[in-house]
């Protein structure tokens, strides 16, 4: 079978990797491990931490060796950890399998972007990312009910298939995924050696201070990092021990999850599409202005629902905020690979941004769970709701630089 179109894989991945589902994974954790408030913050801490030691080490292999290689081994890895949580009953056992998924995570973050970025033309991907996502949201429903219906049987079970469909991309790769855009070095060059991976590393951290606006990115990386720990791993505890959920009909609370991602989806959707054509007009302007409106967005929804005492404000908060961020990461995204020219770190500068975010969310987590232990999930999510502050000063202060950026060269490693 011969590769397919890179668009084609692209948006084949969108699908298939958006199909596995936290809703499952988050009420198997509370719900059958028991974790607490402090191990699950500390379950993503952990996770967070094994990115920012290796997120920079395995960008630098994609620029150097492969990007489709990369992918292929980080989306097995993902898929066997993801699948290994579902099988084990010891917290301390399924925070070590989560930094394990963090590993494989690296190898696919900032190669696939990059991958993708030089197949088509960094200059093409704007739209791209946000058809892309569009298209995620028929993966997520798709892979929501699947996973859904199979939890509320088996939380395990349902946990399993959703790792098992990562695999499965994975291998897939192997067979339809093109590599025609990137160009490997010399095979003298490309052998691993740990100056030569210093060097490349370096180059990309040269180039990321050379250009003002990618380290205002990152920067905007490190404190949205910083937000999110407390929210993506308190969001269903706060219901489960703190709001409740909604009072109609004898739904479990995995359907009542469920429910509301899809709610959210069907926002998105709707929000995408008139989206993608204001992008393809306006380009990176209009790409800084969207990110604003939607931090401010983001952050207004963090609060209502950490300070919520009752269902339906929750309910309202928690669906702004995933309405918010799914329009947030392709946005972001998009004026990220705008500012890289240079090919031959554009993996490696973009895991430098998911490097800043995941020492936000390594260093902000423990704080908010030990916060989450001592004064309630409330102080801790309304906490994590602070540090989007910054980063809203930090977009406007971007788009008085007209979203512009002066790039260097690096030269070559």
């Amino acid at each position: 079978m011969k590769p397919l179109r890179a668009t084609t894989v692209f948006y084949g991945l969108e699908f298939f990797l958006r199909m596995p589902t936290w809703v499952v994974m988050a009420v198997y954790l509370v719900r059958e491990l028991h974790l607490s408030p402090l191990q699950l913050v500390l379950m993503g801490t952990a996770m967070e931490g094994t990115v920012l030691l290796f997120e920079v080490p395995t960008g630098v292999v994609a620029d150097l060796y492969s990007r489709k290689l990369s992918q292929i081994i980080g989306y097995v890895g993902m898929g066997a950890a993801w699948m290994t949580v579902g099988l084990v009953s010891a917290p301390w056992l399924a925070i070590v399998l989560w930094c394990c998924w963090g590993f494989s995570y690296t190898l696919t973050s900032g190669a696939y972007e990059a991958w993708i970025a030089d197949e088509v033309g960094a200059e093409n991907v704007g739209a791209l990312f946000l058809r892309g996502r569009r298209i995620g949201y028929g993966g997520a429903l798709l892979g929501l009910a699947l996973q859904v219906g199979i939890g509320t049987v088996s939380l395990r079970a349902g946990v399993v298939v959703g790792g098992a469909i990562t695999t499965l991309c994975g291998l897939a790769c192997i067979v339809v995924m093109p590599e025609t855009g990137f160009r490997r070095r010399a095979e003298h060059e490309a052998r691993p050696h740990p100056r030569r991976l210093a060097g490349r590393a370096l180059a990309g951290i040269r180039y990321a201070r050379a250009a003002p606006l990618i380290g205002l990115l990152i920067a905007v990386a490190l404190f949205t990092g910083m937000s999110s720990e407390a929210f993506d791993r308190l969001k269903e505890a706060h219901f489960l021990r703190d709001v409740g959920l909604p009072a109609i009909g004898h739904l479990s609370p995995v359907a009542w999850f469920g429910i509301f991602y899809l709610v959210a989806m069907a926002f998105g959707f709707v929000a995408l599409g008139k989206l993608i054509p204001h992008v393809e007009r306006g380009g990176v302007e209009v790409v800084t202005r969207f990110l604003l409106g939607f931090t401010f967005a983001q952050l207004a929804a963090m609060v209502l629902f950490a300070l919520s005492r009752s269902t339906w404000p929750a309910v309202v908060g928690l669906l702004g905020v995933f309405f918010a961020r799914d329009l947030t990461d392709p946005l972001y995204t998009t004026w990220l690979n705008a500012q890289i020219s240079d090919s031959s770190v554009r993996a490696t500068v973009l895991s430098l941004s998911g490097q800043a975010d995941a020492f936000g969310q390594a260093a902000g987590g423990p704080v908010l769970g030990a916060i989450g232990d001592v004064w309630g999930i409330r102080a801790a999510l309304a906490a994590g709701a602070t540090a989007l502050a910054p980063a809203a000063a930090l977009y406007a202060r971007a788009i008085r630089r007209h979203g512009e950026a002066v790039l260097v060269p690096t030269g070559e490693v």
